[in-house]
């Protein structure tokens, strides 16, 4: 076994589960969070050799899986593999059981993301779950600024109109940015 597979291999080992669920919040799927997992590790292996700085490995291969993702929903016939189509909202009981209610907004939530369109969830994902500045993030998905604010803009504004009137009341990561 070579040193590249042998780097990698560690690497991978080490962050695999971290990087899995980051997938899993860009995909809303946990079989496409694998694939997307899976093929982005082949793309920095085939870049291997050209990575510099090995302490930035987990920030490039989080940017390898997001652009990945988003060159993704670029293909119509990917685009129905994806699921593209909109999930309907669960009825659930009227008996109050907070934990229980904690769990279904949530899942809600998650619902509510995997709505928006690809890039406004990357963003999204980006800045509440990985906590990058808008820089930072402009500079994963290659884009200005600019482009990452209206993104987040219009995604929370989005995740806004389509929430339950009484699951907004509550939800604090509803609130922009300042």
């Amino acid at each position: 076994m070579d040193e590249r597979v042998r780097d990698l291999s560690a690497f991978i080992d080490a962050r695999s589960c971290s990087l899995l669920r980051f997938a899993y919040l860009l995909t809303g799927d946990h079989g496409l969070a694998e694939d997307l997992l899976q093929s982005s590790l082949i793309k920095v292996y085939l870049t291997w050799g050209r990575i510099r700085d090995r302490a930035a490995l987990e920030a490039y291969t989080r940017t390898v899986m997001t652009r990945t993702q988003l060159s993704w929903w670029r293909r119509p016939a990917r685009r129905e593999l994806l699921g593209v189509e909109l999930t309907e909202r669960v009825v659930r009981d009227h008996h109050h059981d907070p934990e229980r209610d904690q769990v279904v907004e949530r899942d809600e939530l998650w619902a509510l993301l995997a709505t928006l369109g690809p890039r406004q969830r990357a963003v999204l994902v980006l800045r509440f779950y990985e906590d990058l500045s808008e820089a930072e993030i402009a500079r994963v998905l290659g884009c200005s600024a600019g482009t990452v604010k209206s993104q987040l803009s219009r995604g929370l504004a989005r995740l806004r109109e389509r929430m339950p009137a009484e699951t907004r009341t509550r939800n604090t990561l509803m609130e922009e940015p300042r």
